[in-house]
C-alpha cells in the first residue's frame, strides 16, 4: 500500500527523521554531519 500524501502547511516547520537503512548510521564522521547540517539550512 502507498504511503499516504505528506500534509504541509507553507510557513510551518516539518518534523524530520533521518536513518540509514536497517537503522544504520548515516554519519560517520562529524563532517558528514556538518555537511548535511548546511544543506538542510541551504533548503
Amino acid at each position: 500500500m502507498p504511503r499516504q500524501p505528506r500534509f504541509v502547511l507553507i510557513g510551518h516547520p516539518q518534523h524530520v527523521i533521518i536513518r540509514g537503512n536497517n537503522r544504520e548510521p548515516i554519519f560517520y564522521a562529524d563532517q558528514d554531519y556538518q555537511f548535511y547540517l548546511d544543506k538542510l539550512k541551504q533548503a
